[in-house]
C-alpha cells in the first residue's frame, strides 16, 4: 500500500531538496525525455520560474503527440451535500448550518435530462458528500444505473470505498474514480480533517490501491492547493502517480490541482498560487508524465483555461453547478465552492475551437455484434 511507500519520504527533506534546485538542474531535466522524481522537483522549484517558455513549448509538444489538438469535456453532477466530515475548508462541512439534500431517483433523472439539454456531454462526474449511512454504496450504485441511459462515461467522486465495492460498481456502469488526497502532509492532515471518516489519512491515501486492485478503468488524483506548500505536495503526488503506474499499469490516470476557492467555511488559504505558478506546475506534470490527463475545472478563470488549453490541458468541465440538484431541482442550494468560469458549455466550446482545438464530448463508440 502507498502509505508504506510514503513513509519513506520526509516532508521537510523533500521541501529542502526542491528549494535547493538551481538553473543547471532545470536545464538538465529539460534535456531528458524520461524524468526522475529529482528532475520533477527541479521543474516545480523556484529556479524553474525563469524557464516557463521552454517548459511550455515542451509541454505543448508532448500533449499534442499523445492527445492531438483536443480538449475532452465533462460535467459534474452533485447528488448530495450530506456529509459526516468536518473539513475546515469545505462548504459541506458537517458543522455548517445548511439544508442537507439527498436527491431521490426522479430528481437524479431530472438532473441528467437537464444536463443533456445544456450540451452533448457524455462524460459525467457524479459527486457526493461522505455519508455512508444515508448515501452509501447502494445509493451510489443506484445513481450510476439511473445516469447510465443518459451518459456513456460515468466517473464518481465519493468517499473512499473497499476494493469489493469499487469492483461491484464497475459492474453497474462505473468507468472512473476521482479522489482528492487534499494534502500528503501526514503531520498536518488532521488540522484540516479533524473529524469524520476523512480524518483517517491511511484509509484515504490507500484508496487508490483499492481502486487499482478492483480494476477501475481510470483513476483521478489531486491535491487542494492552498493547504500546504504546493511544491512539496505535488512532488508527493508525483511519487504516488509513479507508484500506481508501476502496479496498476492497465489503468489510465488523471491529475487535478485545484486552487482553493471561497466556501461556506470561510477558510483562508495558507498558500496562494499565482497563475504563472499553476502554469509551471502544469508544464512540469506534462513533461514528467506524457500520458496523464491534466484536468481543469471551473474553479479557474476563462482567461487561464483558454491559455492552458493549448499548453498541456486535456480535459475541462463546463457549465458546472457545484450544488446538489443545481441544474434543475434545487437551483439555489449551497454550492461546495464558488465557480470562477461562468461561461456556458457552448461558450467554452466556442473558445476552444477558436484556438484551433477540437472539442471532444465523446471519444468512443459501442461495438455491436
Amino acid at each position: 500500500m502507498f502509505s508504506e511507500e510514503l513513509a519513506k519520504y520526509s516532508w521537510k527533506e523533500t521541501t529542502e531538496q526542491i528549494m535547493s534546485k538551481r538553473p543547471a538542474d532545470v536545464e538538465a531535466a529539460l534535456g531528458r525525455e524520461h524524468l526522475s522524481i529529482d528532475d520533477f522537483m527541479a521543474l516545480v522549484s523556484p529556479a524553474a520560474a525563469a524557464y516557463l517558455e521552454p517548459m511550455a513549448q515542451l509541454s505543448r509538444r508532448y500533449t499534442q503527440e499523445r492527445f492531438g489538438k483536443t480538449i475532452s469535456m465533462y460535467v459534474p453532477l452533485y447528488i448530495t451535500n450530506s456529509c459526516i466530515n468536518h473539513c475546515v475548508y469545505c462548504g459541506f462541512n458537517h458543522n455548517n448550518p445548511i439544508a442537507r439534500i439527498i436527491l431521490r431517483d426522479e430528481e437524479i433523472v431530472n438532473e441528467c435530462k437537464a444536463i443533456r439539454e445544456l450540451a452533448p456531454f457524455e462524460n459525467l462526474l457524479i459527486v457526493t458528500g461522505e455519508n455512508p449511512r444515508d448515501a452509501g454504496v447502494d445509493y451510489i450504485e443506484n445513481a450510476l444505473r439511473l445516469a447510465r441511459p443518459y451518459f456513456n462515461n460515468l466517473t464518481i467522486e465519493v468517499m473512499p470505498l473497499k476494493t469489493e465495492d469499487y469492483a461491484r460498481l464497475t459492474h453497474s456502469g462505473l468507468n472512473g474514480v476521482v479522489c482528492f488526497q487534499e494534502t500528503y502532509n501526514r503531520e498536518r492532515y488532521n488540522v484540516y480533517h479533524p473529524k469524520g471518516m476523512k480524518a483517517n489519512f491511511e484509509w484515504r491515501v490507500n484508496g487508490f490501491d483499492r481502486m487499482g486492485q478492483a480494476g477501475v478503468h481510470k483513476i483521478g488524483m489531486g491535491i487542494l492547493i492552498g493547504l500546504e506548500d504546493w511544491r512539496t505536495d505535488v512532488t508527493m503526488m508525483a511519487r504516488h502517480l509513479q507508484y500506481l503506474r508501476k502496479r496498476y499499469w492497465k489503468t489510465r490516470y488523471s491529475v487535478n490541482f485545484p486552487r482553493m476557492c471561497p466556501s461556506e467555511g470561510h477558510f483562508t488559504p495558507n498558500v496562494i498560487m499565482s497563475d504563472k505558478e499553476l502554469a509551471q506546475l502544469t508544464f512540469a506534470y506534462r513533461i514528467f508524465d506524457h500520458d496523464v490527463d491534466l484536468s481543469f475545472s471551473t474553479r479557474e478563470t476563462p482567461w487561464f483555461r483558454n491559455h492552458i488549453a493549448t499548453l498541456g490541458a486535456t480535459s475541462m468541465s463546463a457549465g458546472s453547478k457545484t450544488d446538489p440538484g443545481g441544474y434543475y431541482t434545487y437551483p439555489s442550494s449551497l454550492a461546495q465552492f464558488d465557480v470562477t468560469d461562468p461561461r456556458t458549455p457552448h461558450e467554452v466550446a466556442d473558445d476552444i475551437r477558436a484556438l484551433g482545438y477540437e472539442v471532444v464530448w465523446k471519444d468512443w463508440d459501442k461495438i455491436f455484434d
